[in-house]
């Protein structure tokens, strides 16, 4: 396997062989592959940042790729060709929660759509599944597999006219959890738990699939754990940074005191709030210090309370909707970059950062030390939620030069050898011909199962 291999039953994660594995039955002809993203702007998390990266490698790798998605529309590299399929489109901005018109109705999917919406619940896992389904079956026999990013509907079972395999980040039962603890009364946990109500259909959704692939091995136990999946069917594929794009630059000037970090300010599991306590902490010795995060600005909730708890307003700066370019330039100013997060299936941000050779401090919450590395060598580590300890590793680095230098240094030597978007496109190839493999009738090379090829 190109991606690292996880040891059943230790948590070890076991380095790739050198020589290469076969393909499965020796088929190295190039495939075409539907991706399915339910959501899969860049700009709205993990899930955008891999389809577009995966697609754009799979397609420099030789293969037909095709991403079918809806709302917010991915944005895609390297002539990916991307087949539309709209939702209505509820929690667009700036009008999220809207009442569609009328005449934008289509079908009952639609009708199924909003009334989930207006019982509490998120339907577009479920919603998507379904006008997936109907497209896929629709053009039987133009696939050889069918790649859904983390959808986990009820549309996407049974026969879709080629295998598929499904790639979960991380178990969104892990966010409903921490949603839950965060919750600060009865009505705001009643209303978590609806939201949430998608998490049952990813259950029983997960345990039916032939094959999952997940991003480490953190997730991968996790999927075991939360989702009931059989070990056997769980690969690991470690995902990563573009190289090219996250890289040092030398001419961009370092900014004193910058720390740079990507969350949302909502969203409990990202530990924003416990940053923003360790920067209060930091700069009462070293006032210089302050906090640029990419992403949404909270108007209200913990974060924002927090900023001006401690008088933080000019030492904590939002952007959002910025350039990839500006967001390389902006990680590469920064004396250090933080990962505060409670739990994390990867950490897309922790690997940008390492890439460019900015010094990371991180927590070790769910996957982010397997990410990493040790803690002294490619990073600082802390406990998650301990703010007094991000503030300790957050000074140190700012205050020393040369334990800088060493820490990014060693972090773009890690992404280098084990974490970049071609490894990862290579990996995710094998699963595809061994899940054509198991599926193949016996004697007939590049047959689909139920006759469709």
């Amino acid at each position: 396997m190109t991606a690292e291999t996880i040891v059943a039953g230790t948590g070890v994660v076991r380095p790739p062989a050198e020589a290469p594995v076969e393909s499965p039955g020796g088929d190295d002809q190039p495939l075409r592959i539907a991706l399915l993203s339910y959501k899969g702007n860049p700009f709205c998390g993990g899930q955008g940042v891999y389809v577009r990266h995966l697609s754009r490698e799979l397609a420099r790798l030789g293969h037909s790729v095709e991403v079918i998605g809806a709302q917010p529309y991915p944005v895609l590299d390297g002539g990916v060709p991307l087949t539309e399929l709209p939702s209505l489109d509820l929690y667009r901005q700036p009008d999220p929660f809207r009442m569609p018109r009328l005449s934008e109705f289509r079908d009952w999917i639609d009708a199924l759509e909003i009334a989930t919406m207006w019982t509490g619940g998120f339907p577009e896992p479920l919603t998507f599944s379904l006008r997936a389904r109907r497209h896929l079956l629709a053009r039987a026999g133009q696939f050889d597999v069918v790649h859904d990013n983390q959808t986990l509907g009820y549309g996407l079972l049974g026969d879709l006219g080629a295998p598929l395999v499904t790639t979960v980040h991380h178990p969104i039962t892990v966010d409903r959890r921490l949603d839950l603890i965060a919750a600060e009364n009865l009505r705001r946990r009643v209303s978590v738990r609806r939201w949430y109500g998608f998490t049952q259909m990813q259950k029983r959704v997960a345990r039916r699939l032939p094959s999952v692939l997940t991003v480490s091995g953190s997730s991968q136990q996790e999927i075991i754990d939360d989702l009931g999946v059989r070990l056997d069917r769980v690969h690991v594929v470690h995902i990563g940074a573009d190289t090219d794009l996250f890289s040092p630059d030398p001419a961009v000037p370092e900014i004193p005191g910058r720390i740079v970090t990507t969350s949302s300010a909502d969203v409990p599991l990202k530990g924003l709030v416990h940053l923003v306590e360790a920067l209060a902490k930091v700069r009462a010795g070293q006032p210089a210090a302050h906090l640029v995060v990419v992403g949404k600005r909270a108007e209200d909730g913990p974060v924002a309370q927090a900023i001006e708890r401690y008088g933080l307003e000019n030492a904590v700066e939002f952007v959002k909707g910025i350039s990839d370019n500006e967001l390389v330039d902006l990680v590469r100013g920064a004396q250090v970059a933080c990962v505060p997060s409670l739990y994390e299936g990867f950490s897309l941000p922790a690997v940008e950062a390492m890439a460019t050779g900015t010094p990371l401090v991180a927590t070790t919450g769910g996957a982010i030390p397997e990410v990493t590395g040790a803690g002294g060598e490619t990073c600082l580590a802390v406990p998650p939620g301990d703010a007094g300890a991000l503030a300790a590793a957050l000074g140190r680095l700012l205050g020393d030069a040369e334990l800088r230098n060493r820490l990014g240094v060693a972090g773009r030597e890690r992404v280098l050898s084990r974490f970049t978007w071609a490894k990862a496109a290579q990996g995710t190839v094998e699963l595809y011909r061994a899940a054509i493999a198991e599926q193949r009738p016996s004697g007939r090379r590049g047959a689909v199962p139920g006759g469709v090829r």
